[in-house]
């Protein structure tokens, strides 16, 4: 093991990127990064990051915010739950921790939202704690390299991996050894097309020398995507916008939308105009119709969304029951989910 841990940090000392919260030892700089980096891509997550830090330098900040600031300033980023977690944590650390994040693997990894790998990298980049991270990369570099058959989704899998990740880990240095393997696997060991022939554990590894590098990692699961289909109605009355916050627990929880009628299939304009949801949301409102716009499809990790908006103009007095009147250019206050936002671009907004 020795020899590969040489190999991979000499190979992190000369290629690593240059990032923002690379280097800091701050355990709440970097608790921000592993979040904001989880299901998004760098070039995106660093423009969130320092968005992030200067609204919410620290973690007192950050727990005395409205979530709705906090909803606001993670807006386009998706997986909310992320931000109310992390919302939630920082509540916890002021409220239990005296404002001060804890220093110990098994107090951090009691808040809420973290899980063993972002409890680990911040222990280990942070503390200087001998836990090792197992994430995406993590993964892919040791099923190629030491050539394991078993699904990373399975329970067998996910010790397998963590037992291998903790056996490797230079405990002299584990947050440098850390995210020098998981930088292996985000620049170098690539899902596809990896740079296999500037590698320098060519040679050892498993998958290369067998040539069947696209076998790895290996998954169990096939999760099918979920189909649904919402009817976004752009209400509003030349002078107001009506919204509603999302309170269920589903996707986009507490965030505000436009009024939504979600339907089981797809429908046409003129079957959704004879369902009780529409007649019933405007039995007592004269309106207008102004534009039907083209169905768009969002995509999230196990849903797939058919979305159409309808522009609708309502009476000069009207207000349907439990909808929220605002002025029309108050909506950039508001956190709105990411279909909503590119649609309000779109149209001048």
């Amino acid at each position: 093991m020795e020899e590969y841990r040489k190999v991979l940090t000499n190979w992190y000392n000369h290629s690593k990127r240059e990032l923002p919260w690379r280097g800091s030892e701050d355990p709440y700089q970097i608790w921000v990064s592993e979040v904001i980096l989880q299901q998004t891509r760098i070039s995106q997550g660093t423009e969130y990051y320092h968005n992030f830090l200067k609204s919410f330098p620290d973690i007192k900040s950050l727990a005395m915010a409205p979530e709705e600031d906090v909803l606001k300033v993670w807006q386009g980023l998706g997986y909310y739950s992320r931000a109310r977690n992390m919302h939630h944590a920082a509540k916890t650390v002021l409220s239990d921790h005296k404002g001060t994040f804890p220093k110990d693997y098994l107090s951090i990894r009691k808040l809420k939202g973290i899980g063993d790998y972002t409890a680990a990298a911040i222990s280990s980049i942070a503390f200087g704690l001998p836990y090792a991270v197992v994430d995406g990369n993590v993964y892919r570099v040791l099923s190629r390299l030491f050539g394991i058959y078993t699904p990373i989704d399975s329970s067998a899998g996910k010790k397998e991996f963590y037992e291998l990740a903790q056996m490797l880990l230079d405990v002299t240095q584990p947050g440098e050894f850390n995210q020098a393997l998981m930088e292996f696997g985000a620049i170098q060991c690539l899902p596809t097309q990896p740079l296999c022939d500037s590698c320098p554990l060519s040679l050892k590894c498993h998958a290369f020398t067998h040539q069947n590098i696209s076998d790895f990692p290996v998954k169990s699961k096939l999760k099918k995507q979920k189909e649904r289909f919402l009817n976004y109605l752009y209400l509003h009355n030349g002078k107001n916008l009506f919204l509603k916050k999302r309170e269920e627990k589903d996707i986009w929880r507490n965030m505000f939308q436009f009024p939504l009628i979600e339907t089981t299939s797809r429908t046409t304009p003129e079957e959704f105009f004879e369902s009780s949801d529409w007649k019933d949301l405007f039995k007592n409102h004269s309106i207008t119709i102004e534009s039907i716009f083209p169905e768009r499809v969002h995509l999230l990790t196990h849903q797939r969304l058919y979305i159409r908006f309808y522009s609708v103009k309502l009476e000069e007095n009207g207000s349907p029951e439990h909808l929220i009147r605002i002025e029309m250019d108050e909506i950039s206050k508001y956190p709105v989910p990411k279909p909503i936002e590119l649609f309000l671009l779109e149209n001048g907004h």
